[in-house]
């Protein structure tokens, strides 16, 4: 299996050195669950030029500190890429800002949340595997989904984020608001260093990160 990774976004330039890249830390937590996957970055939103949907196996798309409501110029052809490859019924997954664009081309809508910033650890309900359960998952965003979009099903939600994953009836597509390519460490590098900007603060987190999430995005990647 070929994953191409579309990197929506770079890690902030204070932590490049020790963290590198979103599409760094997907395949490097994806590639023990998936042995035979092979992974391609193209870098969406530094201008390069998005693929035919059909060019790989598989499609992930990244967080971004952008708004899928911005005026920027790949946000467009992202949106179409979208659209063709759920079409096309190539398999995508997308995480944070690839969660919310994959909503808003499919008929949903995002915006800014009333509720304002949602940082830290958060606790979900979900039903993943067949079974419903609470599960704590890295949370960094302002912006949600308002609309759910249709044809689609919710498999994540807590009482801030009512549509926090979302699994896709006529495509295979499933997305996720929150974070699973986190560390507990980088989430507590990024809210020093966005804290320095302005940002929200942390809610409370000393919840046990673990695998839950990148196992249920590889299941999903490999049709298990």
């Amino acid at each position: 299996m070929n994953i191409g990774i579309l990197e929506c976004g770079p890690v902030p330039a204070a932590l490049r050195d020790t963290y590198i890249s979103y599409p760094a830390m997907f395949a490097a937590q994806l590639a023990p669950l998936l042995p035979s996957a092979t992974f391609e970055t193209v870098a969406v939103a530094q201008g390069e030029a998005l693929p035919d949907p059909m060019a790989l196996d598989a499609w992930l798309l990244t967080g971004s500190r952008h708004g899928v409501y911005d005026d920027l110029p790949w946000i467009g052809p992202l949106k179409d890429f979208i659209r063709a490859a759920a079409a096309l019924k190539r398999p995508m997954v997308g995480v944070c800002f690839g969660h919310q664009i994959i909503a808003e081309a499919l008929g949903g809508r995002v915006q800014k949340a009333e509720i304002g910033w949602r940082v830290g650890m958060e606790t979900y309900e979900t039903h993943f595997d067949g079974a419903a359960r609470n599960v704590a998952m890295p949370a960094f965003h302002q912006d949600q989904v308002i609309v759910q979009p249709p044809g689609s099903e919710i498999v994540a939600q807590s009482e801030a984020c009512p549509y926090a994953a979302l699994r896709y009836n006529d495509a295979p597509i499933l997305s996720v608001q929150f974070h699973p390519e986190f560390s507990r460490a980088y989430l507590s590098d990024l809210i020093d260093v966005l804290a320095k900007h302005d940002a929200a603060p942390g809610l409370p987190g000393d919840a046990t990160m673990d695998d839950t999430g990148m196992r249920w995005i590889a299941d999903f990647l490999a049709g298990r």
